[in-house]
């Protein structure tokens, strides 16, 4: 596991004047994002319009090394596009758990896409099969064929003030967070049963007063929480007390953070 940076911008300068807390590297939360969403929008650059970038909305599977593996038609306009020119981006966006899409976490990956090699297909295929069940019923078709990028660079933003280039060899080496297929339930339940209780863990572990605490995101060393007092919104990240890897650790340690505030308050 890569080891955790310190909440910095990409600048390098601290999100704010209070000491940097642990979270994980832009690098570990791309591979993160990748992992739990599931269509991206293709870019391709257009045959017919030389030199135009061309979206297609794009479902894709992953290699162990976080490649986007594609099952697509010949006959489609992107898959012209790419066999002209190889050079393609993917754009990965997070489910939007706020009504501001700005302040949720996207990436884009830049690579090269070329035909999975022949010894390699059946290998690609079960990783692609495995997320898209249902594919198994065009799969075979003459004029399907399996794809992938050979990721060149990516750039990763995490919200406002929170964003960077991540090379491709960090990008490669890093694994999703242990939390990340869990984030969602972990998020909704916080959000609709226990408001109050983030209001306070900000307050006593924060240090911000606020009317409205959202959880936007939770991963193996803390959470994000977007802020509302008056007309003021802000974001904020709160550090678990200690690293969890599953979401009976997550309940426990956020029920003994609970106690902790409830009494330090």
């Amino acid at each position: 596991m890569s080891k955790p940076s310190l909440g910095h911008h990409a600048g390098g300068e601290p999100a704010t004047e209070r000491p940097p807390v642990p979270e994980p590297t832009y690098a570990e939360r791309a591979r993160t994002l990748v992992h739990v969403c599931r269509v991206g929008t293709l870019s391709t650059l257009s045959r017919k319009h030389a030199g135009w970038p061309f979206g297609s909305v794009m479902p894709y599977g992953l290699d162990d090394c976080g490649r986007p593996i594609f099952l697509i038609s010949r006959m489609a306009i992107h898959t012209q596009n790419m066999t002209a020119d190889s050079r393609t981006s993917l754009l990965v966006t997070q489910p939007h758990w706020s009504d501001d899409p700005l302040a949720s976490s996207r990436l884009t990956l830049m690579g090269n896409i070329s035909r999975v090699p022949e010894e390699q297909l059946e290998q690609q295929r079960d990783l692609y099969l495995a997320r898209y069940d249902n594919a198994k019923y065009w799969v075979d078709y003459e004029d399907f064929a399996f794809y992938r990028m050979e990721v060149l660079d990516v750039y990763f933003v995490g919200g406002f003030g929170v964003m960077g280039w991540v090379s491709a060899e960090e990008y490669g080496l890093a694994e999703p967070d242990q939390l990340a297929d869990a984030a969602p339930g972990i998020i909704e339940h916080m959000n609709s049963d226990h408001a109050d209780a983030l209001l306070l863990l900000v307050r006593v572990f924060g240090a911000i007063d606020s009317e409205e605490a959202i959880m936007t995101s939770v991963d193996r060393l803390g959470f994000h929480v977007r802020l509302r007092k008056g007309d003021r919104i802000q974001g904020a990240r709160i550090p678990f007390t200690q690293e969890v890897k599953s979401v009976q650790e997550t309940r426990k340690v956020l029920v003994q953070m609970v106690e902790d505030a409830r009494q330090r308050a």
